[in-house]
């Protein structure tokens, strides 16, 4: 029969940690059947200190180790979810900051019935701060929720900290299949893809004990654009890289006409330059969930930039024709064509450029054909990467 809590403790680089806070999460679970479950990502001795660990411990602790650190720490709470021995998982960070002893605040919230989601929150009445650090930290912490709670305004309407990582979930009520977690914020993505009750207890967030925090300014930007993919699909990061690069592409031409390059030369090397670096963010933003199953990046690279070549050799004598034959002003015609070109660009790179190698091969393999028409897939693409998750 398995435990009737399981304690999901994503960590990296966590081992000095490790032996209190399987003690005072112990102590704190007396009395309950329970377990605590490490997931790993460690470079240091951190799965050893575990299993070290875990031969007294007053309750059951088990430790995977990831070899491949996919989806970061969200990813690593999502492997969690899926190998607990409960349905009653808790999520806490390995640094110390989220105190084991609120864990049976949190069960006896959820034991009321009337929530999925227990979270530990710093921002409501009793809750605290100070483990913060430095005013620069509060202030970006509290930016983050008001503009991660202004974007769902209904899905967090009862959520003061959606970015804690100290929660209460039911794990029957999830689809871990549809998560995608991105970096640290694992419980904006379940709220963000799952229509679930939310109840809060407050928490005072502590101070870290040991190690180095794993905040950065790589992980801000992961997170605003995981938050982007969550609010608007694939489609508005596909579009906001496009708008980065024609900024890009006209600095480009400025410049080299400003060094006396001749502006068709310009033009090409910019174009060019855009292009390479489009589906270098398009790699890392866009498309990384589906680089796994689809072909190799160098074959990825190729249709990408033949195609972008084709569309962009096409698309001005595209536009002159629909000038001479619809008789509509240029600048008209240019802003039509751009948005043809948009969707053609998008549709093309979810559909062909990270198509799923792997269902390809094993449809050819059993010598099925292959299913759909092109219209059905194109419709099914736009609805689901360019609609989803439910709110709009």
């Amino acid at each position: 029969m398995g435990a009737g809590v399981t304690v999901i403790v994503p960590t990296y680089n966590e081992r000095d940690n490790v032996a209190e806070l399987v003690e005072r999460t112990a102590a704190a679970l007396a009395g309950r059947d329970a377990e605590i479950l490490f997931v790993d990502d460690s470079t240091d001795d951190t799965t050893a200190e575990v299993e070290r660990v875990a031969v007294d411990a007053p309750i059951p602790v088990r430790v995977i180790h990831r070899a491949d650190n996919v989806g970061g720490l969200g990813g690593a709470v999502v492997v969690g979810l899926g190998a607990a021995d409960a349905d009653v998982c808790i999520v806490m960070d390995g640094d110390l900051q989220h105190p084991p002893e609120l864990l049976p605040a949190l069960l006896d919230r959820y034991a009321a019935g009337d929530a999925d989601v227990v979270a530990a929150s710093r921002y409501i009445g009793g809750g605290d701060t100070s483990g913060l650090g430095t005013a620069v930290r509060f202030g970006v912490s509290r930016a983050a929720t008001w503009l991660t709670r202004a974007m769902f305004p209904r899905r967090l309407a009862r959520s003061t900290d959606p970015m804690t990582g100290f929660f209460l979930v039911d794990r029957r009520r999830l689809d871990l299949a549809t998560l995608r977690p991105q970096g640290f914020k694992i419980l904006l993505e379940i709220l963000a893809r799952t229509d679930l009750r939310i109840a809060e207890v407050p928490m005072e967030f502590a101070e870290r004990r040991h190690g180095t925090s794993k905040a950065s300014l790589r992980q801000g930007a992961t997170f605003i654009a995981h938050l982007a993919r969550l609010r608007f699909g694939k489609m508005s990061l596909f579009a906001a890289i496009g708008v980065l690069g024609a900024i890009a592409n006209l600095a480009i031409m400025w410049a080299l006409t400003a060094a006396g390059v001749p502006y068709v030369w310009a033009a090409i090397i910019g174009a060019e330059v855009t292009i390479i670096g489009n589906f270098l963010l398009q790699e890392r933003f866009v498309f990384a969930d589906m680089r796994t199953d689809a072909r190799s990046a160098a074959v990825r690279f190729a249709a990408s930039f033949t195609f972008n070549n084709v569309e962009a050799a096409l698309r001005i004598p595209v536009m002159a024709l629909m000038v001479e034959t619809w008789h509509i002003s240029s600048v008209l015609a240019t802003a039509l064509s751009l948005v043809v070109a948009f969707f053609a660009r998008f549709l093309f790179h979810s559909l062909v450029v990270y198509a799923p190698r792997r269902r390809r091969e094993e449809r050819r393999a059993a010598g099925e054909p292959e299913p759909d028409t092109a219209t059905l897939r194109i419709i099914r693409a736009i609805d689901a990467e360019a609609m989803k998750p439910g709110e709009l």
